[in-house]
């Protein structure tokens, strides 16, 4: 019996599941990596005792991460930490210690390949989705699970195509895309769809598709998708990999078209991703902290963009410039680069490799009544730590204009 045309989502599951699998539908499938980082790792850890679970069924496929607390701000965290450097030591499963990086970077760099099925206990796990994998964000029960049995329950996702076309104009980047299309569609606007990104893709780097992937949870997906191609190969290096992309055909919930040529400078403004406007429209709003980094915009390229702007220039007066790579291979870049110079002339703190201010734990709380301006991928109320304070998202060449002026600022008019 022949198989009907498949999206990407339906493909890599069908895989998994072991029989083809359509839009709708609830498999249980083989997961190939689970992980969890430090918040939510010692929940996950305790389902696995609660549950009656003995230890992980591929140690080597599971991994907890220290990224969210790193390093540790308080001695609750640090226990936390302890507790899950005991599990791993026990169970045999890997961890990657404080410094190393926040888990989507550094999944991205070292772990995710095309057609993989991929959980973690992060909702923004979704970002290895760029390299042509089925990643996805769960529970701590579900991740648990995952660790413990090796597989777990989907519901196969509709998807939606996003059909992309044309290239960036200078100042406009990755992010600027991404917070376009949620302002568009909504916050619950693919509530529990994958979004594929087709069309003419040669213009966006892996960097950007990251960047783009990571964020589709902010839209409500269940994961953002890219197909594997000669540029997703040359990324992958010696990891191995092979194309991949859906049928011609497939059946798709929605098709949204987007001309790169057309986006502009994007900001989001407090206290949701989708209340988007342009940077133009908002410029003369002062802000009082701007933040580089994170796993939506701390790789290697962002941190060039930024550089490019600050070279020989001065954050305003008043204006904290915080700047933290997604992982140690980009500090090492970074500095090979020169960029880590740029940075700390034009003013700037670099964090350690890790999340730094985007959850609110430490490195950039902000005081009640401030304004930041910051590449991550949320903007909630409270969310880097104090809810009387205010969060506008953009790209890095965004931020960085902005930091230099003291003001929000299209990047368009310093370049």
């Amino acid at each position: 019996m022949s198989v009907r045309p498949q999206t990407l989502a339906e493909k890599i599951l069908s895989a998994k599941c072991g029989h083809p699998a359509r839009a709708g539908e609830t498999v249980v499938a083989d997961v190939d990596l689970a992980f969890a980082q430090d918040g939510t790792g010692p929940l996950a850890i305790r389902q696995i005792e609660a549950l009656g679970l003995q230890g992980v069924a591929r140690p080597e496929a599971t991994i907890f991460f220290f990224d969210h607390a790193s390093p540790s701000p308080r001695r609750e965290l640090s226990d936390d930490h302890r507790f899950m450097r005991a599990f791993c030591m026990k169970t045999g499963a890997d961890f990657s210690e404080v410094g190393r990086g926040i888990c989507h970077q550094l999944v991205a760099e070292r772990y995710a390949r095309p057609g993989m099925l991929i959980v973690g206990g992060d909702s923004h796990t979704c970002t290895a989705g760029a390299l042509g994998a089925f990643a996805t964000g769960v529970g701590s029960t579900d991740v648990a699970v995952a660790m413990a049995l090796g597989r777990t329950w989907f519901r196969v996702p509709e998807s939606f195509k996003v059909e992309l076309t044309g290239r960036f104009e200078k100042g406009v980047c990755a992010k600027d895309l991404i917070l376009h299309l949620i302002g568009d569609i909504g916050a619950a606007g693919a509530t529990y769809k994958a979004l594929e990104f087709s069309g003419d893709l040669k213009n966006l780097d892996m960097e950007s598709r990251l960047t783009i992937s990571n964020m589709a949870v902010e839209a409500g997906a269940k994961a953002g998708l890219f197909p594997a191609d000669e540029i997703t190969l040359t990324y992958l290096k010696d990891r191995g990999g092979k194309k991949l992309s859906p049928d011609p055909g497939a059946d798709y919930e929605k098709i949204l078209k987007y001309d790169l040529k057309k986006i502009q400078p994007m900001v989001s403004k407090p206290h949701t991703v989708d209340n988007t406007a342009l940077a133009r429209d908002l410029s003369g709003i002062k802000i009082d902290q701007v933040f580089i980094g994170t796993c939506t915009n701390g790789r290697i390229g962002d941190l060039q963009i930024a550089a490019d702007i600050l070279a020989g220039k001065k954050a305003a007066a008043g204006v904290r410039l915080l700047v933290g790579p997604a992982s140690r291979e980009t500090l090492l870049e970074a500095d090979r680069r020169g960029l880590l110079k740029i940075f700390v002339e034009a003013g700037g703190i670099i964090l350690p490799p890790g999340c730094g201010p985007c959850v609110g734990v430490h490195q950039g709380v902000l005081g009640s009544g401030e304004v930041v301006l910051a590449t991550q991928n949320r903007n909630f109320k409270g969310r880097m730590g104090n809810p009387e304070g205010f969060i506008y998202l953009a790209s890095p060449a965004t931020a960085a204009a902005s930091a230099l002026a003291g003001k929000i600022t299209d990047p368009r008019e310093v370049l």
